[in-house]
């Protein structure tokens, strides 16, 4: 192995690198910053949602999903850190935006709420396995992990559907607008 790439940061992480790509390091760093990303931004949505509708009988699932939700964000957290990635800079917007998609769509009722999580974790699942297919042999262990979160993003989704998501009012309006949203968010995220 030459001396050029026998560096860690010159080595190729990830597969399928296009010419006009981001370097290996700054696509890994845009990996784990649009994840950590996306799993605070879901950790709030389910707060809202608990708040609002918290009590009723949903509450348990939700507070279930959001657990692992919690779980997803901590591995995260400790990636930023291990691998010195800043997080997004829009971190306080997601806070904010979050919790208000996640009350939003749980005040117009429980199948909303319901429309909210299937729509963004359709998403999300096929954001993981876009990442999966390009992520190299040497980053199994962050594989590993995203496959783990993915089946469990999936198992999210599920739930939805069986408690009646696509029964909420405007079921097409409500959850193209949320992919949409979640589309925007995750591309902004992965470079701001």
């Amino acid at each position: 192995m030459s001396e050029a790439t026998s560096h860690p940061s010159n080595r190729p992480f990830m597969r399928g690198a296009l010419p006009g790509d981001p370097p290996p390091r700054d696509r890994l760093a845009r990996v784990v910053r649009v994840d950590h990303a996306g799993e605070y931004g879901a950790k709030r949505i389910y707060e809202g949602q608990i708040a609002v509708i918290g009590r009723g009988r949903h509450g348990k699932t939700l507070r279930h999903m959001a657990e692992q939700e919690r779980v997803h964000l901590e591995y995260f957290e400790k990636q930023l850190v291990k691998r010195r990635v800043r997080p997004t800079l829009l971190q306080p917007l997601w806070h904010a935006t979050g919790f208000l998609l996640g009350a939003g769509t749980a005040l117009l009722g429980e199948r909303a709420a319901m429309a909210c999580t299937v729509a963004v974790e359709e998403v999300i699942e096929g954001h993981y396995e876009e990442q999966l297919k390009h992520l190299g042999p040497e980053e199994q262990d962050l594989a590993g992990s995203i496959r783990q979160f993915q089946a469990e993003e999936v198992e999210h989704r599920d739930i939805g559907l069986v408690n009646e998501a696509e029964r909420a009012p405007a079921y097409p309006v409500l959850s193209a607008a949320i992919k949409a949203g979640t589309r925007a968010v995750i591309w902004v995220a992965e470079r701001v």
